[in-house]
């Protein structure tokens, strides 16, 4: 079992990779393997809408990192997207990448169907919730399970390392990864 996780913000070792770090950390505990991959932003270009992956569920562009990131999610088991919240939504970046993968997969029901999706975001104050539904809403329309934890998956901090002054916070990821590890093995005795 495999769990990828993105960062999808521009400070590579900021607050978002910490809160995914915790989640991570229960995964590993649990003996789930993890990979964490950090989006640069520079690079990720946004869909162009020329519908050329209809025909072969890949995209045409393949200098980005796109083609790799995909893969990777396609053979996960499950997928946790971290999001930092500066205008009250996910950055750029990450809703190039999803624009991406939901063009790339098409209607393909199978291709995401029953992975686990889990989001976390992190903000200093406002936008944290419309965050995390825009991302569950692209598990959901990939035919994808979505975890959750005791409360909202988000953290509260502003510099480098705040957030884990947020006591609930770094409760609700551990929480969030127990749930991931507890779900993925259950599915997989199942499936075995």
């Amino acid at each position: 079992m495999k769990v990828l996780a993105v960062n999808s913000s521009p400070r590579k070792d900021g607050n978002t990779a910490i809160a995914l770090g915790i989640v991570l950390e229960e995964l590993d505990k649990e003996g789930i393997e993890t990979e964490l991959i950090h989006l640069k932003a520079n690079h990720m270009r946004g869909c162009i809408g020329c519908w050329k992956c209809k025909e072969t569920r890949e995209c045409v562009f393949t200098d980005d990192g796109f083609p790799e990131i995909y893969h990777r999610m396609q053979e996960a088991d499950g997928i946790l997207l971290g999001a930092p919240v500066y205008q009250a939504g996910m950055p750029a970046v990450l809703k190039a990448l999803l624009e991406r993968v939901s063009s790339a997969a098409g209607r393909d029901k199978v291709m995401f169907a029953h992975k686990l999706g889990a989001a976390v975001a992190v903000v200093r104050r406002g936008g944290p919730v419309a965050t995390l539904d825009a991302i569950n809403h692209f598990f959901l329309n990939k035919n994808m399970f979505v975890a959750g934890s005791n409360y909202w998956s988000f953290m509260m901090g502003d510099e480098k390392g705040e957030v884990l002054e947020d006591r609930e916070g770094v409760v609700i990821m551990q929480t969030l990864g127990k749930n991931m590890a507890w779900f993925l093995k259950h599915v997989h005795a199942e499936e075995h």
